[in-house]
C-alpha cells in the first residue's frame, strides 16, 4: 500500500490573502460608516432648517383673520352702512354627550326647522368633531336671552357673535350704496386672476353693487393672521402670535340723507328717478331710483320667494338714475339754442313764425307743436320759455344731425358720466354713423326733426341730463359727478377725479347767458311758472314731456285711451340760486304726464327742503 505524501501549507500566502480580505472588509466598513455620518450630517446640519420647517408645518398653522369693513357716512356724518353683530347658535359636536337629545332640548327652547337640523347634520359629516359648526344663524334678542339662561343645560352649545353688514335706511339708498353679499366662485376666480385672493382668505362677503362694489378695495381692508400650535389631529392648543388685520377705510359721501328721504317721499309709488347735484364740485346730493328694494335681503342670502318678488314689471333692480334710458325731450332745448346761436342759424332777435307745425320743403308730413294753434312769432327766449317745438324743428333741420351730435357729445350725452358706481349706461346720442351701424340705414332729414326736440332715437339717463345741466350752468366747465367726498388725505379716492375734461368753448360766451336767462324766464313767466310761485329762492329750469310711443298723423294724444306704459314721461331740470347755483336737479317720472304738471312740482318740493336745510344768506340792508 502506497502512502500519500503530506501537503505542505504556504502560511505566507494565506497570511497575505487574509490581510487583503481584512483590508477590503475594513475599507467597506469605513465607507459604510462614512456614508452614515454623511447622511447624519446632511440631515442634522445641512438640511436642518428644511426639516424643522416641515415639522413646524405639521405643528404650527397660520389662520387668517378677516378685517372689519369700513363704514359709510353721509356728508353730515350720519351712518349709512355699518357692521352689526349677528348672533349664531354654534355647536362643538365632540363636547356633546348625546347630540340627538341635545338637539331635542334646543328645539324645545327656540324654533329650529327640520331643514336647519338636516343642514347641520350634513355639514357635521364633513367636518372634524372638535370644530364649531353653526346650527342656527341670525338669532333674535329673545332667542339669545333664552339660550343664555339655559346655557348650563347645553354643554357644547354656545351663542357666538359675528360682524355683518347692515343698512339702517333700507331701500332709501340701495341704488347708490349697493350692498355686500356672499362671495361666489366667479368672484373668487377673478380675485385669483388679479392676485388678490390672499387678502380674502378669511372673508365671506364682497361688494356687489354701487359704492360697496366700486370702492371694494378701500372698504375691505387687509387680512391679518394668527399663528397657532395644533396637535396631530389639527386641534388648536395655543396661540403663538397675532398679526392684527387692518380695517377698511371709512367713506364719507356727498349724499345728504335728509334730502335723499325727501326725494324718496316725493316719488312715492311713481316709477322714475331724481338726481340732485352740486354744480360747484360735481358732488351728488341725492340719487334715487323708484321703485327700490331693501339691500339687507341680500347680505345673508336672499330667499327664492323674496327674489322672485323683485322680478316684477316695475323692475326695482334697475338703477333708473344711471341706467334708465329716456328721451330727454325739451330739457335739451337750451343746449340746442346755444348751438344755433353759435352757428349763426339764429340770433338773439331772430323770430320764427309758428303756425303750430313744421314741414320740410316738398314733404307733406307735418311735425306738430304741442300747442295746436302755435306760438305765432317766436324768438330764442320765447322758444325756451314756452317750449316751442316748431322753433326747434326748424333749427334742427338747418343745423343737421352731425353738428347736433358733435356739440351734444361735449355735454356728456352718449357716454358714461364717470360717476363712481359701475351700474351706468351711455344711452344713445344718434348720429349718421350710429344709425348705419345699428340699422344699416341712411340718416334722413325727418330723423333730425325729432332729435331737435330731444325725441326720436335720442335717449339719455337722468344722470347724463343732470351732468349736462351742470356743464351749462358752469358755462362749459366739467365737474365730474361723484358720490364719495374727495379727500386729499386719501390718494386712492382723489386719483379717481384728477382727470378733467376739456371745457365746452363758445365763439361768443354771451350765448351762455341767453340760454340761462331763458331758463330763468321759464320759471318766472313760462311753462314752470305755476310750480314755483312763491318760492323763496331765485330759480331757473326747463320742463319736458317725452312721448313713449308715436302718435299717428292727424290723431290726438289721449292718455286715457293708452296703456299706462305707453303714456308720456314727465321731465324737469332746474338750478338755484340763479346767480350762484348751489344745486341742479333732474326729475324723470315714467308714464304720468308732462313735466309741467308732474315733474316740476316734485322738483319744487325737493328744492324747498334743500333751501330750508341750507338757507341762503340774506343780504344785509343798509
Amino acid at each position: 500500500m502506497i502512502k500519500k505524501r503530506p501537503t505542505i501549507r504556504d502560511h505566507s500566502a494565506e497570511a497575505n490573502l487574509f490581510a487583503r480580505r481584512a483590508f477590503v472588509g475594513f475599507v467597506f466598513v469605513v465607507v459604510i460608516i462614512g456614508i452614515l455620518f454623511h447622511n447624519v450630517y446632511k440631515l442634522q446640519i445641512v438640511e436642518h432648517e428644511t426639516y424643522r420647517t416641515r415639522s413646524n408645518d405639521n405643528r404650527i398653522k397660520v389662520i387668517p383673520v378677516a378685517p372689519n369693513r369700513g363704514l359709510i357716512y353721509d356728508r353730515n356724518g350720519v351712518l349709512l352702512a355699518e357692521n352689526r353683530p349677528v348672533y349664531n347658535l354654534e355647536v362643538i359636536p365632540e363636547d356633546v354627550d348625546d347630540l340627538e337629545v341635545a338637539l331635542a332640548t334646543v328645539r324645545q327652547l327656540i324654533d329650529i326647522s327640520d331643514q336647519q337640523i338636516e343642514d347641520f347634520k350634513k355639514e357635521s359629516r364633513h367636518n372634524r368633531r372638535f370644530k364649531s359648526q353653526v346650527l342656527k344663524g341670525r338669532l333674535n334678542e329673545e332667542e339669545v336671552a333664552i339660550l343664555s339662561v339655559n346655557q348650563h343645560r347645553l354643554p357644547g352649545f354656545s351663542v357666538e357673535a359675528r360682524l355683518s353688514r347692515y343698512y339702517p335706511y333700507g331701500d332709501t339708498l340701495t341704488h347708490a350704496l349697493g350692498y355686500v353679499a356672499k362671495l361666489n366662485k366667479q368672484e373668487l376666480q377673478q380675485l385669483e386672476l388679479d392676485g388678490k385672493a390672499t387678502n380674502y382668505r378669511a372673508t365671506h362677503d364682497i361688494g356687489k353693487l354701487g359704492i360697496e362694489k366700486f370702492y371694494e378695495e378701500t372698504l375691505h381692508g387687509t387680512v391679518g393672521s394668527r399663528r397657532v400650535e395644533v396637535n396631530n389631529r389639527g386641534r388648536i392648543i395655543r396661540t403663538l402670535s397675532m398679526e392684527a388685520p387692518q380695517p377698511g377705510k371709512d367713506l364719507v359721501l356727498t349724499l345728504d340723507i335728509g334730502l335723499q328721504q325727501i326725494v324718496q317721499h316725493v316719488l312715492k309709488d311713481t316709477r322714475g328717478a331724481i338726481v340732485v347735484m352740486d354744480p360747484r364740485d360735481g358732488g351728488i346730493l341725492a340719487l334715487y331710483s323708484n321703485p327700490s328694494y331693501d339691500p339687507n335681503l341680500f347680505v345673508h342670502g336672499i330667499s327664492s320667494k323674496d327674489y322672485r318678488a323683485l322680478l316684477n314689471p316695475n323692475r326695482p333692480l334697475i338703477n333708473r338714475a344711471t341706467q334708465g334710458r329716456y328721451a330727454p325731450a325739451s330739457t335739451v332745448k337750451p343746449h340746442l339754442a346755444i348751438l344755433a346761436l353759435e352757428e349763426g342759424i339764429v340770433t338773439e332777435t331772430t323770430k320764427i313764425w309758428d303756425p303750430g307745425f313744421f314741414q320740410i320743403p316738398n314733404v307733406k308730413h307735418k311735425w306738430r307743436d304741442w300747442r295746436p294753434w302755435g306760438h305765432e312769432h317766436v324768438d330764442v327766449y320765447k322758444a325756451i320759455e314756452q317750449s316751442c317745438d316748431t322753433y326747434f324743428y326748424e333749427t334742427a333741420y338747418k343745423l343737421g344731425i352731425t353738428k347736433i351730435s358733435d356739440f351734444m357729445t361735449q355735454f356728456g350725452f352718449g357716454e358714461l358720466s364717470g360717476i363712481d358706481i359701475h351700474e351706468e349706461t351711455s344711452a344713445i346720442l344718434p348720429s349718421v354713423e350710429w344709425k348705419r351701424a345699428r340699422f344699416k340705414e341712411a340718416w334722413y332729414p325727418g330723423d333730425t326733426i325729432s332729435v331737435g326736440i330731444g325725441q326720436g332715437y335720442w335717449t339719455a339717463t337722468p344722470m347724463q341730463i343732470a351732468n349736462s345741466l351742470s356743464i351749462l350752468v358752469n358755462k362749459g366747465k366739467h365737474k365730474q359727478p361723484h358720490l364719495v367726498q374727495i379727500s386729499k388725505q386719501d390718494s386712492e379716492v382723489e386719483q379717481l377725479f384728477t382727470e378733467e375734461k376739456a371745457p365746452v368753448e363758445l365763439q361768443n360766451p354771451y350765448h351762455w347767458d341767453i340760454a340761462l336767462k331763458a331758463m330763468h324766464n321759464t320759471v318766472k313767466i313760462g311753462t314752470a311758472k305755476s310750480a314755483f310761485e312763491g318760492a323763496t329762492y331765485d330759480h331757473a329750469g326747463k320742463t319736458g314731456t317725452a312721448q313713449v310711443i308715436s302718435i299717428a298723423q292727424g290723431e290726438k294724444y289721449d292718455a286715457k285711451k293708452l296703456k299706462e306704459k305707453h303714456r308720456d314721461n314727465g321731465i324737469y331740470v332746474g338750478f338755484a340760486p340763479f346767480d350762484d347755483p348751489q344745486l341742479v336737479i333732474t326729475v324723470v317720472v315714467e308714464n304720468q304726464g308732462g313735466g309741467t304738471a308732474i315733474a316740476a312740482p316734485m322738483a319744487r318740493q325737493v328744492m324747498d327742503y334743500y333751501f330750508s336745510a341750507y338757507p341762503l344768506e340774506q343780504e344785509v340792508q343798509p
